[in-house]
């Protein structure tokens, strides 16, 4: 990304069709391009250009498994770079019914690329903090008791390129929530374990199979509500 001139990178997210499939890719899943081509309203043709396109730009990167091609984003700091610029489209004034309530589920719970985030990420990051979890103490780090507490949760922990923790801003909530690898397991863990559901352009429902879960990582789920 840094090589990019912003200008380039403006001209790159200008188009509505380019602009909504980085949106779509947002939710943290791998896309086909035919995925894609019909959540922008285009042709497959038109979706291939697009893609190349973003491709070129180092948005996004094609995945191969078998005989199937996906498309998904290149880079943790792409999705946050296009989730901030997203807020200003968000901050337009809500019009019906139907939008208002998409909002309020937006803001509640939401996928901020592969993890957790709106008031269900904020809370997650307090949580855990409180109960002795992670240590924020000369920068976010699992305690001994926060990695025993997710491997009885099933969320791996694993050392890797990645870092395990790290702050980032929450949009909505103006406050932080937790990215990193560890909180990408466990949107992982708590969508396979039928916790929480994807509910359509990022929204994440969530379900009564999570107070527990969340309870354990410090979140009273009956306390925050939610829409």
């Amino acid at each position: 990304m840094e090589t990019i001139a912003l200008a380039e990178v403006a001209a790159v997210l200008a188009d509505p069709s380019r602009a909504t499939m980085c949106l779509a890719l947002l939710d943290g899943r791998a896309w086909t391009v035919g995925e894609l081509a019909k959540a922008a309203g285009i042709a497959l043709s038109t979706a291939s250009e697009h893609v190349s396109r973003l491709v070129d730009a180092g948005f996004v990167a094609r995945v191969k498994q078998g005989r199937a091609s996906y498309v998904r984003i290149a880079d943790p700091r792409v999705a946050e770079l296009i989730e901030h610029l997203a807020q200003h489209a968000e901050h337009r004034p809500v019009t019906g019914l139907k939008s208002s309530l998409r909002v309020k589920r937006l803001g509640f719970a939401r996928t901020c690329y592969d993890h957790l985030a709106g008031v269900l990420g904020v809370a997650l990051r307090d949580g855990m903090l409180a109960t002795g979890l992670i240590d924020a103490d000369g920068g976010l780090a699992l305690t001994g008791r926060g990695r025993a507490v997710l491997a009885e949760l099933g969320v791996p922990v694993a050392p890797g390129r990645r870092s395990p923790l790290r702050d980032c801003l929450d949009w909505t909530e103006r406050r932080d929530h937790l990215a990193g690898a560890v909180p990408a397991a466990l949107l992982e863990r708590a969508v396979g374990a039928g916790w929480v559901g994807r509910d359509g352009h990022r929204a994440v429902k969530v379900f009564p199979a999570a107070e527990k879960p969340f309870a354990a990582l410090g979140v009273d789920l009956t306390a925050l509500g939610g829409p």
